[in-house]
């Protein structure tokens, strides 16, 4: 009999922005984690977030788990997103992300990460990577995350406009450079997860498998007068920018699936319409941002056949 090797499949890991919503994401990476039994940085061979999903995917690329991922949402980003003004949003985003990371760089990471930033001065991505073959061009003169901390370029993917002030991060070359919330490029990671995978690294189509999980579609809030977020409601810009991260989340879905159709992607975010269900990015009231949880490990649950196929 002849001996033919069976090549192991590469498996992404996408996980998209939307502020507290990130909830939602850790509960369907609750289930993930559990269906495999093993850290999700071990199970992954490439990890991509933007926002919210740039801090959950970090802290996994780490090696945390998701219960002390869930554990550390509950205690300080509901802090974050709970405060009104942008500077103070800012400064609560700053400190917790050099508590968390420190001064580590991208040569922590313990598999390929992929963190979605735009880089604002060049109307262009900006997005970190960890590894040379993760380059489309330049790849000799690679730098991890291009040199910068991790902190810096998670708050970087975080700082959406008008929510958030500017982020300014040195390169490891000594630029500084204007970065935005990576949701301006792609709230959906996936497209690009997809195309490091195939296009940079060269792994065939067929021998990927990607899990995208989403934060959940859901109403816009109503609440009364006295609501940070109603009164935040009322800038026109503020609207149009929620707007804008959710079109694009759909727009990079659709693209996708269009551009890569022969690659298999499990996609998690489902959407919810009942009034009780009615939520935006600004949440801070915990026992929405749990049931928020609950529904995620619910949308993990029913998809759960084919994760099985396509990470154990």
């Amino acid at each position: 009999m002849s001996d033919i090797s069976v090549k192991k499949p590469c498996r992404v890991l996408s996980l998209d922005g939307g502020g507290a919503k990130g909830f939602y994401t850790l509960g369907a990476l609750k289930e993930v984690e559990a269906l495999v039994g093993a850290p999700l940085c071990e199970t992954f061979d490439l990890i991509y977030g933007t926002s919210t999903g740039a801090i959950i995917a970090a802290l996994l690329g780490l090696g945390k788990s998701v219960d002390e991922i869930e554990c550390l949402y509950r205690l300080r980003v509901v802090e974050v997103m709970g405060e009104l003004w942008p500077h103070k949003k800012t400064a609560a985003l700053e400190a917790l992300a050099k508590e968390v990371f420190e001064e580590h760089r991208f040569d922590a990471f313990k598999t390929d990460m992929g963190i979605v930033g735009t880089r604002w001065e060049d109307d262009r991505p900006m997005i970190f990577k960890t590894n040379p073959g993760q380059a489309f061009t330049g790849s000799t003169s690679f730098e991890p995350g291009f040199g910068c901390t991790i902190a810096d370029a998670v708050v970087g993917s975080c700082s959406a406009y008008p929510f958030f002030l500017k982020k300014m991060v040195t390169t490891g070359r000594g630029d500084r450079v204007e970065v935005r919330d990576g949701g301006f490029v792609a709230n959906n990671p996936t497209l690009h997860a997809i195309a490091d995978a195939t296009e940079s690294i060269g792994n065939a189509r067929e021998n990927i498998r990607v899990v995208s999980v989403g934060v959940g579609e859901y109403p816009a809030p109503k609440l009364p007068a006295t609501s940070v977020r109603k009164w935040l409601s009322k800038w026109p810009t503020v609207k149009f920018s929620q707007k804008l991260l959710e079109i694009n989340t759909q727009s990079m879905d659709q693209l996708c699936r269009v551009l890569f159709r022969g690659v298999p992607i499990v996609r998690i975010n489902t959407k919810y319409t009942h009034p009780e269900m009615a939520t935006d990015m600004l949440e801070s009231n915990v026992e929405k941002l749990v049931k928020l949880w609950s529904r995620g490990r619910d949308s993990a649950r029913e998809q759960e056949v084919q994760l099985k196929q396509y990470l154990t």
